[in-house]
């Protein structure tokens, strides 16, 4: 058996160098280190994640909030501040809007009342005959207008020719008995017949005058004329006539038809002046009184009034209606306005104030002020566009308003094209709550 070798200080190499074989297990644990930190890096949750996610819906709440605002200031700029409408020039004369700057004016405190067109009473008359009779002719018609005098109508009576029979025969016993007392007055002076026949040739005379008068009179009062027919007989017919000029307002003349006294005929009214008949309440029968001039318009001419005065106010007010009736006489030139015509009467009060009379308002046309939910409404211009301004009514002057509250003197007003501009507020604000 050998001896094993004796064990020295000397290192035996096996394999690799040592030194090399160091520095790749180290290269080899710090890329399995790496790898390590690198898996264990991605298992944990991600801090800035966590971290940033606030942040992220933060910035998109904020850009939906700036989104929200950015819609609002585009709606501002089509409305403007405050629900005001901003229009371009374009359109603003494409609407016919036009803007007064608003001014206190001197007005006459009025009261306003409603009425109606009624013929002048004094002069309105209904024609028919005093005497029954048979129309044989007819000569006017419904709105004709006629002469004082004019014949309107031509009646054959039995009644009138009786009359006229009896005025002529007393026309004849008149100068029969003429003639004789004439004679007796004669034969009398040359003391040929007596005294007593004389007397009784002048009593006969002056009854045969008595007789031919009353005859006459009664043909003046059934409205007959006393002139005969040309051949001299008796004289039925007669014409029916009118008592002053007029207009003929009512027609029943049937050609042929029997006419009788109770039944008028014709209708004829003086329309150069009306009356225009109102009611009062009973608050307001201390602001007028008669003598007072009054305004009087009707639909039929807008913009155009008519001057009057109030002639009458009744002594006693209707237990029903509580009012108390008036009348304003107005003239009728060209005979425009019509009866039975409905109107509006401005009755100027005797409580008005100021000089002469006079005050002093705000007004605006009755086209210039329009209704919002209920409430007047009128456009003013501010802010670079137009704004609706809600305003408190007092009195209709012909085609204007009182503003007794919401706006201002001095303040530039829509005057003209306001519906339009409620339209498109209107509009606006549909597309608003959409």
């Amino acid at each position: 058996m050998k001896a094993a070798p004796a064990v020295t200080g000397q290192t035996t190499r096996i394999g690799k160098d040592p030194m090399k074989t160091s520095k790749t297990d180290l290269t080899l644990a710090l890329a399995i280190g790496l790898a390590t930190l690198a898996l264990t890096a991605c298992d944990k949750p991600e801090p800035t994640a966590k971290a940033t996610q606030p942040a992220a819906a933060a910035s998109s709440g904020t850009d939906k909030a700036g989104d929200k605002h950015g819609e609002h200031k585009e709606g501002e700029a089509g409305h403007g501040e405050a629900g005001s409408l901003k229009l371009s020039a374009e359109e603003i004369e494409t609407a016919g809007i036009k803007v007064e700057e608003l001014a206190a004016q001197e007005i006459s405190e009025q009261l306003t009342v409603t009425a109606t067109i009624r013929p002048n009473q004094d002069r309105i008359t209904h024609v028919a005959p005093r005497v029954p009779g048979r129309i044989v002719k007819v000569h006017v018609n419904l709105g004709d207008r006629v002469k004082a005098g004019q014949a309107l109508a031509v009646l054959d009576s039995l009644d009138v020719g009786e009359a006229h029979s009896s005025y002529l025969q007393a026309k004849t016993q008149l100068a029969v008995a003429k003639a004789d007392f004439e004679r007796a007055e004669k034969l009398h002076g040359d003391q040929i017949i007596a005294q007593k026949d004389h007397l009784r040739a002048h009593a006969e005379y002056e009854k045969a005058k008595a007789s031919f008068a009353a005859a006459g009179d009664k043909l003046r009062m059934l409205g007959v004329g006393t002139t005969p027919a040309d051949d001299g007989r008796a004289v039925s017919t007669f014409p029916l006539t009118t008592p002053f000029a007029g207009t003929v307002i009512e027609k029943h003349a049937i050609l042929g038809e029997l006419a009788q006294p109770d039944k008028q005929m014709f209708t004829v009214a003086d329309l150069s002046k009306l009356w225009i008949e109102a009611n009062l309440f009973e608050k307001d029968l201390g602001r007028v009184k008669t003598g007072a001039e009054a305004m009087v318009t009707v639909d039929a001419y807008p913009g155009e009034s008519f001057q009057g005065t109030l002639t009458y106010i009744a002594a006693v007010v209707d237990k029903e209606s509580r009012t108390v009736q008036a009348r304003v006489e107005v003239a009728n030139p060209g005979g425009r306005l019509k009866p039975e015509m409905f109107a509006t009467a401005a009755i100027r009060t005797s409580g008005t104030v100021g000089v002469a009379g006079k005050a002093k308002a705000l007004l605006l046309p009755q086209e210039a002020v329009v209704l919002m939910q209920g409430q007047p409404t009128a456009f003013v211009e501010e802010h670079g566009g137009f704004e609706p301004r809600a305003v408190e009514l007092g009195e209709k002057l012909r085609d204007r308003v009182v503003i007794k509250n919401g706006l201002q003197a001095g303040e530039r007003v829509v005057t003209a094209g306001t519906y339009a501009l409620k339209a498109r507020l209107l509009k606006s604000q549909i597309g608003d709550s959409h």
